[in-house]
């Protein structure tokens, strides 16, 4: 009998292990966390009565911009020059920004594009992602003003070029 008190025993044991394992809950995946720079992923533009809107959506904080009227639009890192419809050119600075998140591209969208639903504005272009700076260029048909700003929750760059 003392035979079958320790098999019993040891069953008992395993299955209790067994059971427990089991009712242990699973893990979960972490949580992703936003990054902590502010990346680059996606573009709209949209057509208000006094002026054409570009809006540079971003996950992670708003980066910090800056804005000027430019003759050429010049590549990040290589210094080509990066060509654009338009007679004027707006040159858009975003820092510290990418359009990739851990190596991965954030981006999915074409580096240059025309704006064919617009006034003023004829083309965007992401020419550069160098050393967390991202430069963004407009083409413009003629040169008027330009107001840019960022926005929080959602983050964003929104860019207003007047007609």
């Amino acid at each position: 009998m003392g035979a079958i008190t320790r098999r019993t025993l040891a069953a008992v044991v395993l299955s209790a292990a067994v059971v427990t394992a089991g009712a242990v809950p699973a893990q979960s995946a972490p949580a992703q966390q936003p990054p902590l720079i502010g990346v680059l992923t996606g573009v709209r533009t949209g057509l208000h009565p006094t002026f054409d809107r570009i809006v540079l959506d971003f996950a992670g904080p708003p980066p910090q911009v800056s804005h000027r009227f430019v003759d050429e639009l010049i590549q990040d890192g290589s210094g080509n020059i990066e060509w654009l419809t338009g007679a004027a050119f707006v040159e858009v600075i975003a820092t510290p920004a990418y359009t990739h998140d851990q190596g991965n591209p954030s981006w999915p969208g074409p580096g240059k594009f025309r704006t064919r639903n617009l006034s003023n504005v004829m083309a965007v272009v992401v020419p550069g992602d160098y050393e967390a700076v991202l430069s963004v260029g407009v083409g413009i048909r003629k040169k008027t003003w330009a107001r840019v700003f960022t926005l929080a929750a959602p983050s964003r760059i929104v860019i207003d070029v007047g007609r």
